[in-house]
């Protein structure tokens, strides 16, 4: 508790006053009640009062309507007044603006206004008529002034929502000197607490102490209230320890404000105390407590609880705001069966009853008995969905992409008048259609809404940034940064603006919404440094990124290594994701989750590192209680690019429920392994609706099986089921039928496609090329240029690989080199092996040589294979024994290059050499993959 001053009672007055006056001034600059506002206010209403009374005199209603004063007989003084003060006290029960009027009128006819007592009741009846001209122009009429008639006028002015007046009203009686006691004090935290102004406690806590009025418990009480609001949990505490007197109010107050500012043990522990007190608890304290249980999510704490307002007589029936905690904690718990159990007992359910078991259903991720209760909610006559009802119903909606029910939702807040009520419905409605991808629809109602506020603004910016309008995120929060001050915004803003910048194009615009939230003072928020590290690496920063996860270095949580490790991985940067993984570790601080383990191990697969995929494969096994199939699936992937499709079988067989996911990954797994005949027998046991990403596996095991009669049963299929139209389904149908020798076929498929994706010019442009039609190859590319298609890097190998068969080698060198220069792609080592390839067929085996040479930098086993074998068809035995030493030494256990050397010898009759290398390859045991051919027999799926 703060300690009484040393400084004079006037001198603390005048002190108190003054701080006072200056923290408003500055909270309301625009409002202008310090000075001459107050007066300026009583000289209009004393007008307004007096012109109401001289019309009121001559209105013949009022005397028609209030025959009681003119047939009341004559009485003395003392038997009127007492009448009046009777009139007065019944008065009170009722809310009539007439009523007042007149008693006021009776009044000034009796010359009873001038007393005290009977002005400051007759000032708190206008006020509860709600009459706030006349609660002025009364108070203006009164010659002296009390402690009760100033109270008086700041309930009416608080009554009737005039708190920033009723706030000058309490200033100004402070700076008259005008004697105060704890009432007025409680009115002055009560107006401040409507306000949001709890940084001015102190003030009025200063004057309690100065006035003596700090054993007064109500005031204590509304101390720590206001205390509490403000988030100065300490100050409250200090209240609380130094009370002379804790009633109920004072323990209640306590615990719920250690539960609003995040303190759940503490909580609990005013709890104890309370109980050895020996004060005992009411339903408040018990809603409070099981409420802590909730937050901290102790199911075994609030079963004792439970257990405790059983034995202590609290029964649902008449403290219906215990069975509503009691849900609410069982189902925060993740135990359903309870929450339900407590509410169907419940004979006596309001709507938060009914909101409480619908908002547990929806946590537990169970929709379907939301929708239940739901519609039981509906079917009730005394009880309907209420705006809480509405929010939770379309926040289920955006989770489960249920656009039809949410339409139906905000149809209903629409017959309700919900919208115009509450703003948080429309925000709602909002975050619902950017969920559903109805992003429109949420623009137009973020639009016609007038009274948008910051949540508004945060929920259409997440909305556009959801559904990929990046552009028009960023447009939208240009807009409010005009719109609101700095000091208004929210770390909710920069949530929702960050996942905007994720290409190097935003990265310039990433950065500045990182310099604005330093400046908004989050630059310590974990949530917001995570964020701004997903930012860096989506916008291919990753100097920034680990330069920001190092600053963070002591407040880096597992989210923070997450962003790094997954991040990396999702971009393509697989060995940074390892090397994150392996500092954590080294750091020793956090322990891997399953996030983490889907980084690392999809980073393995795409690196090729299977003993180290196996590695995280057991960590997973040892660290996560349950096996995910999100990770299971993520193995398949990882043993199939690894070529282990064993092991990605095994995992596979392992899954107790596979989703449509995981056949997808395993029938992708070995189509992509050339087992192409275990693929399509493995899709003959799905067990679900098959999809696109399900016939794109099956097509490419076609493919392999060089089978039409398989592929085309699966056109017909996806003809049927309308996803011809696909894009990736349609490039799958077009590389089937061209490398399966039906060119026509596929053509015709390409031609009546659609949408052209890239990947279905480059099957068409490789098959010309395989079929040795490559003039046709470069008028498609042609086409496809003229058609405004930005070609990749497949597309040029396909298109190099179609000039070296057709003997293009002019045309072939203009494209490579027209590659980075004209379209921007970077020339990698399939587009060099095509050039090598192309060259060695024309016989240019120099100019592929000087070619390797040329390029600066050591190339990988391919480019000098491709030279080998050219050496190998031209008989170019001295180049083709400088191309294998290179080889020899990249890849020593390769034996193809060996067994190539040796055929170049053989063709010019060099046997010494030839037996040699072959000699060479039975002493390390090397064997040549062999080819094979097949022939389809039969076909049914």
């Amino acid at each position: 508790m703060v300690r009484k001053s040393t400084i004079s009672p006037e001198k603390l007055r005048l002190y108190c006053s003054g701080h006072i006056i200056c923290s408003f001034s500055r909270l309301f600059t625009r409002r202008n009640f310090l000075s001459g506002y107050f007066s300026s206010h009583f000289r209009i209403s004393k007008e307004k009062h007096e012109r109401h009374f001289t019309s009121s005199a001559s209105s013949q209603d009022t005397l028609v309507d209030h025959k009681v004063f003119d047939k009341m007989p004559n009485r003395d003084n003392t038997t009127s007044y007492m009448f009046f003060r009777d009139l007065l006290r019944s008065s009170m029960m009722r809310a009539e603006t007439e009523t007042p009027r007149s008693i006021h009128s009776f009044a000034l006819k009796s010359g009873f206004l001038q007393d005290l007592h009977a002005s400051s009741k007759l000032l708190t009846l206008y006020g509860k008529a709600g009459d706030f001209v006349s609660s002025l122009g009364l108070f203006s009429e009164l010659k002296v002034k009390d402690v009760i008639a100033w109270n008086s006028l700041i309930t009416a002015m608080n009554q009737n929502g005039r708190s920033t007046a009723a706030l000058g009203v309490f200033v100004e009686m402070i700076q008259k000197g005008t004697d105060f006691d704890s009432t007025t004090l409680l009115l002055a935290l009560s107006v401040l607490s409507s306000l949001n102004l709890s940084k001015v406690c102190p003030l009025v806590h200063c004057l309690a102490i100065e006035a003596g009025l700090v054993s007064d418990s109500n005031l204590c009480n509304a101390l720590m209230n206001l205390y509490g609001e403000g988030e100065e949990l300490s100050s409250a505490e200090r209240v609380f320890t130094h009370m002379e007197h804790l009633d109920n109010v004072s323990w209640n107050t306590i615990v719920t404000k250690c539960l609003a500012n995040g303190q759940y043990w503490k909580s609990l522990m005013y709890f104890k105390s309370m109980a050895v007190s020996g004060q005992e608890a009411d339903n408040v304290t018990f809603s409070g407590v099981i409420s802590a249980c909730a937050s901290l999510e102790d199911l075994s704490l609030g079963e004792s609880f439970h257990g405790m307002v059983i034995r202590s007589g609290y029964v649902p029936e008449a403290y219906v705001s215990v069975a509503n905690s009691i849900i609410s904690m069982y189902s925060k718990c993740g135990d359903m069966e309870a929450a339900v159990t407590v509410f169907e007992k419940l004979s006596c359910k309001d709507v938060i009853s009914w909101n409480a078991v619908l908002n547990g259903f929806a946590s537990n991720g169970m929709f379907q008995e939301a929708f239940g209760v739901l519609r039981g909610m509906q079917s009730l006559d005394r009880i309907q969905p209420d705006i809480a009802t509405v929010v939770t119903v379309a926040s289920i909606c955006g989770d489960m992409c249920l656009s039809l029910e949410g339409r139906a939702i905000h149809g209903y807040t629409v017959r309700r008048e919900m919208q115009s009520r509450a703003l948080v419905v429309v925000n709602s409605l909002i975050d619902m259609y950017g969920k559903c991808g109805l992003t429109r629809q949420a623009e137009l109602l973020f639009k016609i809404t007038t009274d948008q506020d910051l949540v508004s603004w945060n929920s259409m910016i997440s909305a556009f940034v959801q559904n990929e309008f990046t552009q028009e995120a960023k447009n939208l929060f240009k807009e409010g940064l005009s719109e609101y001050s700095r000091s208004k915004f929210s770390l909710s803003t920069v949530l929702a603006i960050l996942p905007s910048c994720y290409s190097s194009d935003s990265l310039i615009f990433g950065k500045s919404v990182h310099c604005w939230q330093l400046k908004l003072g989050f630059g310590n928020n974990i949530l917001s440094a995570n964020s701004v590290i997903n930012m860096y690496i989506g916008c291919r920063d990753l100097t920034s990124a680990f330069l920001m996860l190092e600053i963070i270095s002591e407040t880096r949580d597992l989210a923070s290594w997450n962003s790094v490790i997954y991040g990396c991985a999702s971009n393509g940067h697989h060995s940074k994701s390892l090397r994150a993984f392996l500092a954590m570790s080294h750091e020793g601080k956090v322990s891997p989750d399953m996030i983490t383990l889907l980084g690392t191990i999809s980073a393995c697969g795409n690196l090729g590192l299977v003993s180290e995929g196996r590695c995280f494969h057991g960590l997973a096994i040892k660290t996560l209680r349950e096996s995910e199939t999100q990770l299971q699936n993520t193995l398949i992937t990882m043993y199939g690019r690894c070529k282990d499709i064993d092991s990605a079988v095994k995992v596979f067989g392992l899954i107790s429920d596979p989703n449509l996911c995981s056949w997808n990954c395993v029938i992708s797994t070995l189509s992509q392994n050339k087992a192409g005949s275990e693929a399509v027998q493995l899709f003959r046991k799905v067990e679900v609706e098959p999809n696109e990403i399900t016939f794109v596996g099956l097509l490419s095991a076609s493919t392999q099986l060089g089978s039409t009669g398989y592929g085309m049963q699966a056109h017909c299929y996806l003809i049927r089921r309308g996803f011809q139209a696909n894009p990736f389904i349609c490039a799958a149908l077009v590389d089937m039928y061209s490398s399966c020798g039906r060119l026509e076929t596929g053509m015709k498929v390409f031609r009546n496609s659609g949408v052209r994706s890239i990947a279905a010019w480059n099957s068409l442009i490789s098959a010309y090329g395989f079929h040795g039609m490559g003039e046709k190859a470069m008028e498609l590319f042609s086409e496809m240029s003229i058609s405004g298609m930005e070609p990749n890097k497949s597309t040029f190998i396909s298109l190099l690989s179609a000039c070296s068969h057709s003997g293009f080698v002019e045309e072939g060198l203009k494209y490579y080199n027209q590659m980075e220069e004209k379209f921007g792609v970077k020339p990698v080592t399939e587009h060099r092996v095509c050039v090598v390839d192309m060259l060695g067929r024309a016989g240019k085996l120099r100019e592929a040589y000087e070619f390797i040479k040329g390029i600066g930098e050591p190339q990988k086993a391919g480019v000098w294979g491709a030279l080998l074998s050219a050496c190998n068809y031209h008989g170019d035995t001295e180049l083709g024994k400088e191309a294998a030493e290179v080889l020899f030494e990249m890849e020593p256990d390769n034996a193809s290059y060996y067994i190539s050397l040796s055929n170049t010898y053989v063709g010019l009759g060099g046997w010494e050499e030839a037996v040699r290398l072959r000699k060479t390859v039975e002493d390390k045991a090397l064997k040549k993959l062999p080819g094979y051919s097949s022939i389809d027999f039969s076909v049914g799926l």
